[in-house]
């Protein structure tokens, strides 16, 4: 099966992203914000892309794909840009998942939260895929980062408690009930709330990421 790499993005639409970072960024820092994620998450995934032969990246953005951020990112990395479906997160990443299933791919999607998500990361889902159903890696505020299916288990995506803590537990549940194998490659952190910015500035590796002067209480 052919490693792809699914990306989900949302447009940077000043008030319509990250907004639970508004308070400390405001609405034009915070959709800043989630363009330079978009394109770190995208310079990863090309990294990745070129370290396995036959590999391909796609695009996944919300609202549409006629964002003229996500045009200059098609331009910039060469990527394909597909639009996410209606519903909430669960259907759009199923949906997208098991398209890549159906047309023989193995498909590993990831979001643009994590900055921390390397290639390294990358490439373990996919090589824990070969033995397993499903491989994830788990965030620290008790969702996850990144999921890969090598067969279809609808059950992963249905009824979960989309932005709560209790995400990857619900999901470890779904997977026992529908008998499906399960592997985990790791925890990390993910940029949701004004806390998670001090972990970014103190990487200093990432802290350039960030795009204005932020009062850190």
């Amino acid at each position: 099966m052919t490693p792809l790499l699914q990306i989900f993005a949302r447009a940077p639409v000043a008030g319509e992203c990250k907004t639970r970072l508004i308070p400390a960024l405001g609405a034009a820092g915070a959709a800043e914000l989630q363009k330079r994620l978009t394109r770190h998450t995208l310079q990863t995934a090309m990294a990745w892309r070129a370290m396995h032969r036959d590999a391909q990246v796609e695009l996944w953005c919300a609202p549409g794909a006629d964002h003229p951020d996500f045009a200059a990112c098609a331009n910039e990395f060469a990527v394909g840009l597909r639009d996410q479906s209606a519903g909430d997160l669960g259907a759009r990443m199923w949906l997208a998942l098991v398209g890549a299933l159906r047309a023989g791919q193995l498909p590993v999607l990831i979001g643009t939260d994590c900055p921390w998500l390397d290639v390294e990361a990358i490439s373990r889902l996919h090589v824990k895929l070969a033995h397993q159903d499903c491989a994830f890696i788990a965030a620290d505020d008790g969702g996850y980062v990144a999921v890969g299916l090598a067969r279809a288990v609808p059950e992963l995506f249905a009824g979960i408690a989309w932005g709560g803590v209790k995400v990857m537990a619900q999901t470890r549940e779904r997977a026992r009930k529908a008998r499906a194998t399960l592997a985990e490659a790791g925890q990390l952190p993910d940029i949701d709330v004004p806390q998670d910015l001090m972990r970014l500035r103190d990487d200093t590796t990432l802290a350039h990421l960030i795009p204005s002067a932020v009062h850190f209480a």
